[in-house]
């Protein structure tokens, strides 16, 4: 088995196989896995709830309970913003060390500093049968039974010849982010401010309620912004402040950079990103300790290594998921994941974000042929570059949901050559039964609507 990609879904997926006995090799382009949550360090992860049920379990779960051990994340907790039921504030650095951990007990194959050239495709079977990377040591072929692209940008499954989609109907996609965090922070101090002006933080506590404990998450410090944003000393196109608690008391997670108008696959429009973002940065560390109660002292503990791409390709796939499937929760015979996480979209032209919620208490599944190419054998994708419209996306594209695809797609492919079948051929129940037995949650939701 061939895992191209080490984030959060090929981590996963490399786990998962190696856990049902096929010989698994990962490849990943940095010297450490985790993708987003470690690279980009996009955080904390949201959301394993639907209202107080827990609907996100497998890998995923278990991922989180290891970092709670080590003291490396409070484990899932309120959202005091109200975006979502519950968050998942975790140490990127502990998460590097978890991540080999993982990989050495299952007996997984790395090769790290390795990046994708070529898929290897075999044209008369319109299949892929492995692909070249680059390393240090020169250009090195691989072939496997199934390939899985967790590329994040269907790297593989664009060079295999499978057809791909990108970005909203005129191409858009949403905007990119440098996340940052912020250590030193006195949050009893920004606390006392919260109270004291009861509407500058979107959330349902109680003025009293409050405090550094609860303030798990803050959207809003709307007078704060706009007053430095008048005077001209910010202009970095948010409407607000966004920052949430990580597992330390004095250090806050940052989202609020954005770059606008840029292809994640042009290299001259990501370097322009990568450079626009850290000035950012650098101009929101100089509002913070000038206009943020508890943030005088604040110093940069972290920078992402690269900017946090929220989008780009999409696979096409035996199915593709839509809006309505999302916000009508629905089921399908093939599940192999389920969020509840809303339609997200960032504005991809300046300030503002569009968030569209399922009904409350319901969640929707994701089936297993979007993981499948439409007419290309050999194959399986995951992560968030399946087969969705630009507005699905907007949704699966959450950390807990990309793991449980990751899951979903190394159990197939093992699956696959146990039976030496192709990924669009397995025996479906018997991969949904596996995934069920190894924590995966598909219980089917009872306001859900059957497709």
């Amino acid at each position: 088995m061939l895992v191209i990609g080490g984030g959060n879904a090929g981590c996963a997926a490399a786990l998962a196989a190696a856990r049902h006995g096929a010989r698994t090799l990962l490849v990943e382009r940095y010297g450490f896995l985790g993708g987003t949550a470690t690279a980009a360090m996009v955080g904390p992860w949201m959301t394993f709830h639907s209202g107080t049920e827990r609907i996100v379990g497998g890998i995923a779960q278990e991922i989180v309970e290891r970092l709670v051990a080590l003291g490396a994340s409070p484990g899932h907790i309120a959202d005091a913003s109200d975006y979502v039921a519950t968050i998942t504030p975790f140490d990127p650095e502990v998460h590097k060390a978890l991540l080999f951990e993982m990989m050495r007990e299952s007996g997984v194959h790395l090769l790290l500093h390795a990046y994708f050239l070529d898929a290897v495709n075999d044209e008369r079977a319109h299949a892929v049968c492995g692909a070249r990377v680059a390393t240090v040591g020169g250009v090195r072929e691989y072939r496997a039974t199934v390939t899985i692209d967790a590329s994040a940008d269907a790297y593989v499954a664009a060079a295999a010849g499978v057809e791909v989609q990108h970005g909203d109907a005129r191409g858009r996609v949403q905007p990119a982010s440098l996340m940052f965090r912020l250590s030193h922070v006195d949050l009893a101090e920004t606390a006392r401010y919260l109270r004291d002006n009861a509407g500058e933080m979107r959330t349902s506590l109680p003025p009293t309620e409050r405090n550094a404990a609860s303030l798990t998450a803050v959207a809003g410090l709307y007078t704060l912004w706009n007053r430095a944003r008048e005077r001209g000393d910010i202009e970095v196109p948010r409407e607000l402040v966004s920052f949430f608690i990580s597992p330390y008391p004095d250090e806050v997670t940052v989202n609020m950079t954005r770059v606008t108008g840029i292809d994640p696959l042009d290299p001259d429009d990501l370097t322009r990103a990568e450079i626009e973002a850290r000035a950012q940065t650098m101009a929101l560390l100089r509002f913070f300790r000038s206009d943020v109660p508890g943030f005088a002292k604040a110093r940069i503990a972290a920078t992402g290594t690269q900017i946090g791409i929220r989008e780009s390709r999409r696979i096409v796939g035996v199915y593709t998921l839509t809006a309505d499937d999302v916000l009508h929760a629905r089921t399908f015979d093939d599940a192999v994941a389920r969020s509840a996480y809303p339609i997200d979209i960032h504005n991809p032209a300046g300030a503002g974000t569009t968030t569209v919620r399922l009904p409350a208490g319901s969640s929707y599944e994701i089936p297993y042929r979007c993981l499948v190419p439409a007419r290309v054998d050999g194959l399986l994708v995951a992560g968030r570059c399946i087969s969705t419209t630009h507005e699905a996306l907007a949704s699966t594209r959450l950390t807990p949901t990309v793991m449980t695809l990751g899951q979903g797609a190394g159990t197939a492919a093992a699956q696959c050559a146990g039976a030496n079948v192709q990924p669009r051929d397995i025996d479906v129940p018997a991969l949904r039964t596996a995934l069920e037995h190894d924590g995966v949650d598909l219980r089917r939701s009872a306001v859900a609507a059957q497709a």
